[in-house]
């Protein structure tokens, strides 16, 4: 405001003026302090608006981040590039617009499909021999053929019984005769998988199966026993767990993680996990399962799993020791702790927090809605790629893929989102995590998102839903070193249960320790592993 010059008026008119200039700061002061605390509230609105439409989609929406989900099914709902393009600062090719298919059913299995390795037996429904005379004549019949009227499956529920072994002993008649002391030679017996005890090969297996692979926890386990006859605590179930995996699993756990090490990327991450009993910390207090697993061009693909207290970059820095590739993780700094690694990002990170900021309905002209575009179509040029070598993949991504990297750069230093807003985290995100986001176009091994180790890590929080936390460290050490087998073992195309019983049942005869070089036939991907452990299909 200029201020008005007084010279030649009375001084009751000056005094006048001066007060009405004092009033006018004031109340401009007080339109600005007014401004803040609207702009302050908008943010606070966006923010709650955001949190109950994310807490709507939780309980009632799609968990899926395909496109068709977020945008809609109409393809012509969302132009964007054009007016991105617009207001970039260097010239780049615009994206393509992701088209959006609809629906398609999948083709309906026939039977023969469905039980396609199951057994088959055949019952023959045939006239007894004193009514094969004809009601016309009296003469005998003959056989005409036979046809097939249906299919039906059958199931026959699991049998328990106890397996005694009685060991034969034999001694020499002739030298007891001539030295008055006796030869005697006993039998071998099979090695048992835990001394004393009556967990047998095949019921260890099974209650790891259970567990990990169905999730069911081990006080529904109790009862299923109870109903087969058989009297077995989850404390009991809980030991053979703990104490089967800490003999025979542990020692593959740590060859597999020796092959992992030497492997050109490494995908990385963690969820929660709650253990009661943890000497220094509360029942109610979180720790974590860290994960990792090897990429996608990998020919022996391995996930290992481990538990660790807390979330601490050190544990992935240990862990990860003598490991120099490519590290694939999501945008958690402590994974910076890891020396002698390039880092690469997440771009399905990226997405989904487009996707958190987009508004109830996609909008046009919003920028999430542009940014999670820019997502899609880098997205879209990967699976056109996907079954490329990793040289021709890193040559395609060179045309194809940092054009529009060049284009979403410069898009975003057009936008300017309300500070604190969920628009905001998505830009913070981007520009602090932009050269891992890049790294993918170094090399065709390395992959456009973590999602392959989130894959992994599904199973472990499926099964934390059932079972819901570990009693001890030691359990939550036996459960990582389990998850770690079961999840290699499907990697690989195995029969997970046959897996676990041909370890249980082979491993404890061996003398591995003196000759480590044995536990390579047990590897996931061996070929010395036996037909019954592979998949038929």
């Amino acid at each position: 405001m200029e201020k008005i010059d007084c010279k030649g008026l009375s001084p009751e008119v000056t005094e006048y003026i001066a007060r009405l200039e004092k009033q006018l700061q004031e109340q401009n002061a007080q339109l600005q302090e007014q401004s803040k605390t609207v702009e302050t509230q908008k943010v606070q609105i966006d923010r709650l608006m955001n949190v109950l439409a994310n807490f709507q989609k939780t309980m009632y929406g799609q968990s899926s981040e395909k496109s068709k989900y977020v945008l809609g099914e109409d393809p012509n709902q969302i132009s964007l590039f054009n007016e991105a393009e617009a207001e970039a600062k260097i010239k780049a090719p615009e994206p393509d617009k992701v088209s959006i298919s609809g629906y398609s059913r999948k083709a309906k299995r026939t039977k023969e499909e469905l039980a396609a390795d199951v057994p088959v037996v055949e019952i023959l429904c045939e006239l007894d021999k004193d009514k094969l005379d004809c009601e016309e004549c009296g003469a005998k019949m003959r056989d005409l053929g036979k046809e097939t009227v249906r299919e039906e499956l059958e199931i026959i529920p699991a049998q328990v019984r106890v397996l005694r072994y009685i060991r034969f002993n034999y001694v020499c008649e002739n030298c007891e005769k001539e030295t008055g002391e006796a030869t005697i030679v006993k039998a071998p017996t099979p090695a048992p998988v835990i001394k004393k005890s009556l967990a047998s090969a095949s019921t260890v297996a099974h209650v790891m199966y259970q567990k990990y692979v169905n999730a069911m926890p081990l006080y529904r386990q109790e009862k299923d026993w109870a109903n087969q006859g058989v009297a077995l605590s989850r404390a009991t179930l809980a030991n053979w767990i703990i104490r089967s995996a800490n003999d025979w699993l542990q020692p593959l756990w740590e060859r597999m993680k020796s092959h992992l090490l030497q492997q050109p990327v490494v995908h990385a991450d963690e969820t929660v996990i709650q253990v009661l009993k943890e000497e220094g910390k509360k029942p109610s207090s979180e720790s974590r399962m860290w994960v990792y697993c090897s990429g996608s061009t990998s020919t022996k693909p391995v996930v290992l799993f481990e538990y660790q207290p807390t979330r601490s970059g050190e544990h992935a820095r240990r862990f990860l020791e003598g490991f120099c590739g490519y590290l694939q993780t999501d945008g958690y700094s402590g994974y910076d702790k890891v020396p002698y690694v390039t880092r690469c990002g997440c771009w399905a990170h990226q997405r989904r927090k487009y996707e958190n900021a987009m508004p109830k309905k996609a909008v046009e002209d919003s920028a999430a809605t542009i940014g999670f575009e820019y997502c899609n179509q880098l997205f879209a040029i990967e699976k056109e790629l996907a079954k490329l070598t990793p040289e021709e993949r890193k040559e395609k991504r060179q045309e194809k893929s940092k054009p529009v990297l060049e284009a979403y750069w410069s898009w975003l230093e057009t936008v300017n989102p309300l500070k604190g807003s969920k628009l905001g985290e998505a830009i913070t995100y981007s520009i602090n995590q932009k050269d891992t986001l890049c790294a993918f176009l170094e090399d065709g091994r390395i992959e456009l998102s973590n999602n392959r180790v989130e894959n992994a890590i599904r199973p472990f929080v499926v099964g934390r839903r059932g079972w819901l936390f570990s009693d001890t460290k030691k359990g939550a050490n036996a459960s990582a070193v389990v998850y770690s087998m079961v999840e290699t073992a499907k990697s690989n195309n195995l029969n997970v249960y046959m897996y676990l019983v041909h370890i249980f049942s082979k491993l404890p005869e061996l003398d591995f320790k003196a000759n480590p070089e044995l536990l390579g036939d047990f590897m996931p991907w061996s070929d010395k592993l036996p037909d019954y452990c592979r998949k038929t299909n």
